[in-house]
């Protein structure tokens, strides 16, 4: 299928679906995650060839997946997502006569998906872009990642014997494909997961369209850590285990990978223990590789950087670490605070936790911050946690940001860099409301009200009249 034919039947279908009663859209979430439950064996076998990331890791992101569908299709039967608003007609108003009122939230339209490569099910095909997007009334069409066209194109297959209408999923393969759907009048947003490079390059065509729209571009970032100096002399050894299974975990190839972390001099040395004991593991691709030695190379030539652990094979995918003291991160804040995707930590030493916060302050935007301190420390962390929450989507209270958890209360997003639109989330329910947009209808007959709207409230939403 061609983008534009994928586009056009989106367009098509776009009317029916946003209509479609509540039970009759779940239903249809539900059977895809029915239908890609069906299928583990294969999708699991087939993502574990183009992936390389294990069938234990592939078995759970696939229950992910299939939990999020149902998640979402949950929300759809709830309707609050309608935000449905009556404010009944009142001449005594204080500004004048009140007309009849009433606003909800109703489909944007056709959206674009672009897939990610670290996630071939969650962030994929069915991921949670999809499945939200599904769940708010729009029909999608994918851009398949290259890095598993055949486990997407297989996802595709179950996807459509799973029996949505017509129009409601397309798959569309290769960058220029990609390109062509995103400039096509119908598509009415974009979603993306990815690169900085990537995400801006497609974020400037979205706006540069002869009728722009929304793009949702989740980009990554850093993940400062800041432990005080209570924290690491009570847990010294606890802190150096736990950030560096974090950072090495599916072999540092997530978006909140804590590659940034702030701390007292005497860690290090027990962070580079740990990870002189963490062996190498193969990541998604080539490309991915390349990139990753690449950037630990870089940064481990730049001035008033050590490197603690270092393989002596420059191409070895092991996990690196390297150090540097906090004069010399701010004298080169740029290139230290840029992600690097793969396993490789940057420790800034200091020696008084009241100046790390210009520091923080002056970071790009996040998706996670996090904060280690003992509980009597709290008293004298107020800026300092402020600064945090004001540069990052997510801030953590002595955890690791590696695992985000689909639920209703997450905020997977961050100010720019880290994504183009920083009052939004990709993961948690929430994210339909990327794919909403609000629109208010003034006196109008009962029986041209969208469902949400009307007296008798047909599909039992949340209404919340005056």
């Amino acid at each position: 299928m061609t983008p534009d034919q994928a586009v056009s039947a989106a367009v098509a279908a776009a009317p029916g679906w946003a209509a479609s009663p509540p039970a009759e859209r779940a239903a249809h979430l539900a059977a895809v995650a029915d239908a890609l439950e069906a299928a583990r064996g294969e999708l699991v076998a087939l993502a574990d060839e183009e992936s390389r990331l294990g069938e234990a890791r592939l078995n759970g992101e696939l229950t992910r997946t299939t939990f999020q569908l149902k998640l979402f299709a949950g929300q759809v039967l709830e309707g609050a997502f309608h935000d449905a608003r009556i404010d009944r007609a009142d001449p005594q108003w204080p500004t004048g006569p009140r007309p009849d009122l009433r606003r909800c939230r109703t489909a944007v339209g056709p959206v674009l998906v672009f897939a990610a490569s670290n996630f071939p099910f969650a962030f994929s095909v069915a991921g949670g872009d999809t499945a939200s997007a599904w769940a708010a009334g729009c029909p999608v069409v994918v851009k398949a990642h290259p890095g598993h066209p055949r486990l997407s194109r297989r996802t595709a297959e179950v996807i459509a014997g799973a029996g949505l209408p017509d129009g409601v999923f397309a798959l569309v393969e290769g960058e220029d494909a990609g390109v062509e759907a995103l400039r096509h009048p119908g598509v009415a947003a974009a979603a993306f997961t990815g690169s900085q490079r990537g995400g801006l390059a497609l974020a400037r065509i979205a706006a540069e369209r002869p009728v722009p729209i929304p793009f949702f571009g989740e980009m990554g970032s850093v993940n400062p850590s800041v432990v005080t100096p209570g924290a690491a002399e009570a847990r010294t050894e606890e802190i150096a285990e736990g950030y560096a299974a974090s950072l090495t975990l599916g072999a540092g190839q997530f978006c909140t990978n804590p590659g940034l972390l702030f701390a007292p001099a005497g860690l290090p040395a027990g962070i580079a223990a740990h990870l002189r004991e963490a062996a190498g593991a193969p990541m998604l691709n080539e490309r991915i590789s390349a990139g990753y030695l690449a950037a630990a190379g870089a940064l481990g030539a730049r001035p008033g950087v050590r490197r603690l652990v270092w393989p002596d094979e420059a191409d070895a995918l092991t996990p690196r670490l390297l150090t540097m003291d906090l004069a010399a991160f701010q004298a080169d804040i740029d290139a230290a605070a840029e992600e690097c995707f793969g396993p490789l930590g940057l420790v800034v030493t200091y020696d008084r936790l009241a100046d790390l916060t210009g520091v923080v302050a002056a970071l790009p935007g996040q998706l996670t911050a996090s904060l280690h301190a003992e509980p009597e420390e709290t008293g004298d962390l107020a800026a300092l946690a402020a600064v945090l929450a004001g540069r990052s989507g997510r801030v953590l209270w002595n955890q690791w940001p590696t695992g985000v958890s689909v639920t209703h209360a997450m905020q997977h997003g961050g100010p720019y860099p880290a994504t183009t639109a920083p009052s939004t989330t990709s993961v948690g329910t929430a994210a339909m409301e990327r794919f909403l947009r609000p629109v208010a209808y003034q006196g109008w007959p009962q029986d041209l009200l969208p469902p949400p709207l009307r007296d008798d409230n047909p599909w039992k939403v949340p209404q919340a009249v005056r």
